[in-house]
């Protein structure tokens, strides 16, 4: 259907659980996917299989709940 495309969806925590999830229907749909978790190889892991199906997806490691990680952009 493709209801998201031409849209950006940026999905925190998207390494695994809930977050994985959306992150893989919003591609499905036909967003670009900006992934953001604190588990580098997950948040890899993820992004592969979103591309591996056609879809756009880039990881970006960040700890949300570390507010000088926030705020330096690291």
């Amino acid at each position: 259907m493709n209801i998201l495309e031409g849209k950006v969806a940026v999905v925190t925590g998207g390494t695994s659980g809930i977050g994985e999830a959306s992150a893989e229907l919003f591609a499905s749909e036909g967003a670009k996917v900006v992934v953001v978790g604190r588990r580098r190889a997950e948040g890899v892991a993820v992004c592969d299989s979103i591309r591996a199906k056609g879809g756009t997806a880039e990881f970006i490691e960040a700890d949300l709940s570390d507010d000088a990680a926030i705020t330096h952009g690291q």
